[in-house]
Parts: structure tokens; C-alpha cells; sequence
């Protein structure tokens, strides 16, 4: 199985960034094979002026096409996801999402940010035609401490993302039975 991680923050290092760091190694135990993406692989600029013809994104675009999931971190602004993030999933095919499970995750400054992941972010990914949209992990920034150094995960937020792995690893080998059911 692949599975893409796209980091959405604007700033290097950061906490949402962090648990895609801490997923991908539990992804990788799991003998699954993990692509790594964050928003400085693309030129801001071709982000902003909307290049769909951008060297990065046709990679991005491409690799998406191979992977069995997504995971997309970011940090909740003014009770949205991150607006750099926004800027590079409007720049991805209509249907670039389909026959793909994707776990979304958020860190925000209070848990009254946590419903950005469902009325901000799950739309878009519902726009691009996700198969599966799993419940999302919601972590406050005290639950993260040290994530420029030495990260550290509070007991209850390394628990709930832990599961979470599970359930989407478990999600993304349905799948996987389903597409060979109906490829045969």
C-alpha cells in the first residue's frame, strides 16, 4: 500500500506537522510505503498564480494517482484550515482524491477549533471525490510539546492517533479487497 502525506502548514517546523512525522513511522512499521509532502515542495509562487502546469504539482498529481491514502495535516486559523493549504487543493483535478482513503488532522490553540475539520476541511476533500473520509484528529497545541526539537505527544492525543492509524490502515486494505473484487 502507498499512502501520501501532505503537511499543510505554512511554517517549518510545526505541531500539525509533527503527527504526519509520527504517522508516517507508524505507517512504515506496518510495511507500508509512505511519500511525504508539504507545502514547501511547491514555488509559492505557482501556488498563487495558480499554475497548473507547476513542475512540483505535476509530480504531486501523479504520485497522488498510485497512493491508497492520504494524510493531511494543518493548523486551524480563524476557525479554517490553513489558506496555503486551500491554495494547492484547488490547483488538483476534480477526482483527484477517488479510490483513496484520507485521514485528516489539525493541530488549533483551544478545542473550539475542532469542528474546522468538518464544516472547513471535509468539504473540499468531499469536492475531490474521496472514496473515505475518516474521522479526523483533533490535537490542541499543549497536547504537543517540544515538535521543533524533541516532539512530544500527550498520553491521550498519541492514543487517539494511534487508533486512528489503525482504522485508516484498516480502511485502506478494504479498499484495496474491493478494487480487486471489481477489477477481476
Amino acid at each position: 500500500m502507498n499512502v501520501i502525506t501532505l503537511a499543510g502548514s505554512p511554517r517549518f517546523p510545526s505541531r500539525s506537522a509533527v503527527l504526519l512525522t509520527i504517522a508516517q513511522r507508524w505507517l512504515e512499521r506496518q510495511g507500508i510505503d509512505v511519500t511525504p509532502w508539504n507545502l514547501f515542495n511547491f514555488n509559492p509562487e505557482d501556488l498563487l498564480y495558480a499554475r497548473f502546469d507547476s513542475p512540483a504539482l505535476k509530480v504531486f498529481i501523479e504520485q497522488l494517482a498510485y497512493a491508497d491514502g492520504i494524510i493531511i495535516s494543518t493548523p486551524i486559523y480563524k476557525a479554517s484550515f490553513a489558506g496555503a493549504l486551500k491554495t494547492l487543493l484547488d490547483l488538483l483535478p476534480e477526482r483527484a482524491f477517488e479510490h483513496k482513503v484520507v485521514l485528516p488532522v489539525a493541530t488549533g490553540g483551544s478545542s473550539g477549533h475542532m469542528l474546522a475539520l468538518d464544516y472547513a476541511l471535509k468539504p473540499v476533500l468531499n469536492a475531490l471525490k474521496a472514496q473515505e473520509i475518516l474521522h479526523g484528529v483533533f490535537a490542541e497545541d499543549s497536547q504537543i510539546t517540544h515538535y521543533d526539537r524533541d516532539p512530544q505527544l500527550s498520553p491521550e492525543l498519541e492514543a487517539r492517533l494511534m487508533e486512528s492509524l489503525g482504522t485508516f490502515s484498516r480502511a485502506m486494505e478494504r479498499q484495496a479487497q474491493f478494487n480487486g473484487i471489481t477489477a477481476s
